[in-house]
C-alpha cells in the first residue's frame, strides 16, 4: 500500500483582526505646511500666507498629536514638529506684517517730503482777480484775504495751476436729483482750473466741498441730469475746463465755503460766497 505525502503550503501569517492602520497623514500635511508657512513668513509680502499656512498646520499638528496619544497615528514626533512649525510660522506672519506696514509707511513719509516745494500758493490765498461784470470800474480791486478768497478770485499756485470759483447761483434741481432735501435751498457754482504748467495735470484729483451758514454745516453736493458729474480727464498746459457743482444748503444760510483741492501735492484753497 503506497503511502501520498500531501505538499505543504507556504505559510502566510494572518492579520491580526481589530488593528486599524496607522493614520499618519493628518501629521505629514501639518510638518509639510509649517515648512511651507516658515518659508512664506521669510518673504517679503508674503506674510498673509504664513499666517494661514501656519493656522493650518498648527490645528493639523495639534489634531495629529491627539490620534497619537490615542494609539491612532505613529508618527507623535512628526506631528509635533508640524505644529511648532506652525506656531513659527504665525510668529514669523505677524513679524513681517509689521515690518511691511512700516516700510509703507516710511515710504509715504518720503514721498510727502519730497513733494515739490511750490505747490502750495505763492502766498497764503495769494489769487489775482478776474474782470466781473457786476463791479464797476471805479471799485478798487480786492485784495484777497489770506483766509478765504472772494468770488470770481483766482489761487494761484507757484508751478502756474490756476483754480477760480464763481458766485453762488440759485438752482433749481431735477425731480429725480439726489443730494436735496425738501425745504432747503441749492445754489450752483462754477469751478474753472487752468493749466499754466508745463505737464498735463490730471483733472480727476480735483475735490470740491462746501460748507453753508454760520455753523459751517455740511453743503451736500446734489447730483442730478445737469451737475454733480465733477472733473474727468486730463487738462494739457495752456488750457482750462469748466465744471458746474450744486450743493444742498439750511434754507436760513447766508454764506457758502467752497473748497477745492487740486490733489495731494497741492493745497486746498477756499472761497467765501454770499447767498
Amino acid at each position: 500500500m503506497s503511502q501520498f505525502t500531501q505538499p505543504q503550503q507556504p505559510f502566510t501569517p494572518a492579520q491580526m483582526p481589530g488593528v486599524p492602520s496607522a493614520r499618519n497623514g493628518v501629521g505629514t500635511a501639518a510638518l509639510v505646511l509649517g515648512i511651507i508657512g516658515c518659508v512664506s513668513g521669510l518673504i517679503p509680502f508674503f506674510f498673509w500666507m504664513a499666517g494661514i499656512l501656519g493656522l493650518i498646520a498648527l490645528i493639523l499638528g495639534l489634531v495629529g498629536r491627539g490620534r497619537a496619544k490615542r494609539g491612532e497615528a505613529t508618527n507623535k514626533g512628526v506631528t509635533t514638529f508640524g505644529a511648532v512649525l506652525g506656531l513659527l510660522a504665525l510668529i514669523l506672519s505677524v513679524v513681517g506684517a509689521v515690518i511691511t506696514f512700516k516700510a509703507v509707511d516710511d515710504a509715504v513719509d518720503k514721498i510727502n517730503e519730497s513733494a515739490p516745494a511750490g505747490s502750495a500758493p505763492k502766498e497764503p490765498g495769494a489769487a489775482k482777480d478776474t474782470p466781473a461784470p457786476e463791479k464797476t470800474e471805479e471799485a478798487p480791486a480786492e485784495e484777497p484775504t489770506g483766509e478765504a478768497l472772494e468770488e470770481r478770485d483766482t489761487a494761484v499756485y507757484d508751478d502756474g495751476l490756476e483754480i477760480t470759483v464763481g458766485n453762488a447761483a440759485a438752482y433749481t434741481p431735477d425731480a429725480y436729483a439726489a443730494g436735496h432735501t425738501k425745504g432747503n435751498r441749492a445754489y450752483k457754482v462754477s469751478v474753472i482750473v487752468e493749466n499754466k504748467t508745463e505737464e498735463k495735470f490730471d483733472a480727476v484729483l480735483v475735490s470740491v466741498d462746501a460748507r453753508a451758514g454760520e455753523d459751517g454745516v455740511s453743503a451736500e453736493q446734489i447730483f442730478d441730469g445737469k451737475v454733480g458729474e465733477g472733473f474727468t480727464g486730463t487738462v494739457l498746459p495752456g488750457k482750462k475746463v469748466t465744471v458746474q457743482f450744486a450743493f444742498d444748503t439750511p434754507a436760513d444760510a447766508r454764506n457758502l465755503t467752497v473748497e477745492v483741492s487740486p490733489g495731494l501735492e497741492w493745497d486746498a484753497s477756499q472761497w467765501e460766497l454770499k447767498l
